[in-house]
């Protein structure tokens, strides 16, 4: 088993900080290899960086303001040292002791990733409903093939992370994402807790943020290396409803219809200036993404590794 870092995203936490800790040093020190602990406060404004600060071993980042999760999430990715790395909740529904079963069946399964499955969730029936509909989406519309993508207890490999970074609310899809590079996901199913300190950041404002980011998602899973594909398609089908105006408009012209006194002539005019602006509108997206992966140095696929057979 490779060395772990624990990371953790903490807002207004103050109550369940130093059971968390306890508990994550706990499960890693029964590991049995090298590990951090890393609490991420997101501008918590509460009594939580206060406890932080006394909590040892840690490493605690203190964000600014509150950016959300996913990015108290991306600042502890990038801060993390070691090969495999745990994320979990600060409410303490997430069981640091998981971690363990987590790592051997990523190890087991020669995965990259592996979430944990709330199977037997214990909240509130309306956070089960919308967990409901989202997970219904996310299999449609996103496809990373596991029950329980918003379950933040996962394990990763630090390899994952290259040229990612989080923005948004898609800490939720992260294997998703994942996925689209070409990474392996597995899934188990781990424990989860009641909360019984705090109060759940969870908002209808956070869930409506979430399913933006799905379709984003979508998007950049199917076209994010040929967005003319789309974006053009969308004006090819909008100019054959302006070339079938033209016609209807031809029709009522040698009927003798005065056309100011129809809205065919106007139909076709419109929709043909609107299928040309989708196609230059393609056209012009093409070109950044080609511009976006040549800049940063990026590729449209991920490389495992190399054999070289002599």
């Amino acid at each position: 088993m490779k060395p772990v870092s624990f990371i953790v995203p903490v807002y207004n936490e103050e109550d369940n900080v130093d059971k968390l800790h306890r508990e994550i040093h706990t499960a890693a020190e029964s590991l049995g290899v090298p590990y951090e602990i890393i609490m991420v406060d997101d501008g918590s404004t509460d009594g939580t960086y206060g406890k932080l600060k006394k909590l040892k071993p840690v490493k605690v980042i203190r964000m600014r303001s509150n950016f959300g999760q996913t990015s108290a999430m991306d600042a502890g990715i990038k801060a993390a040292k070691h090969p495999y790395l745990i994320t979990l909740d600060a409410d303490l529904q997430n069981d640091p002791a998981d971690a363990a079963a987590l790592i051997a069946h990523l190890e087991e399964n020669d995965l990259d990733v592996v979430s944990g499955w709330r199977k037997n969730r214990k909240d509130s029936p309306s956070k089960k409903f919308v967990s409901r509909v989202a997970n219904f989406l996310r299999s449609i519309l996103v496809k990373d093939g596991i029950h329980d993508s918003g379950c933040t207890l996962k394990v990763y490999k630090k390899e994952c992370f290259e040229h990612v970074h989080l923005y948004g609310e898609m800490h939720r899809f992260i294997p998703a994402i994942l996925k689209m590079r070409g990474f392996l996901i597995g899934e188990i199913v781990v424990h989860h807790r009641s909360r019984n300190a705090g109060i759940s950041k969870y908002t209808f404002k956070r869930t409506l943020k979430g399913f933006a980011d799905m379709i984003m998602i979508w998007y950049w899973n199917k076209y994010a290396v040929r967005p003319f594909h789309f974006l053009g398609g969308i004006g090819l089908i909008i100019i054959l409803f302006s070339m079938f105006s033209a016609g209807m408009s031809m029709k009522e012209f040698f009927r003798g219809q005065d056309m100011s006194e129809t809205f065919w002539p106007m139909f076709t005019l419109l929709s043909f200036l609107i299928g040309i602006q989708f196609l230059i509108l393609g056209f012009i997206s093409d070109m950044l993404m080609k511009t976006y992966f040549g800049q940063t140095g990026q590729t449209a696929y991920t490389i495992k590794n190399v054999l070289e057979n002599e």
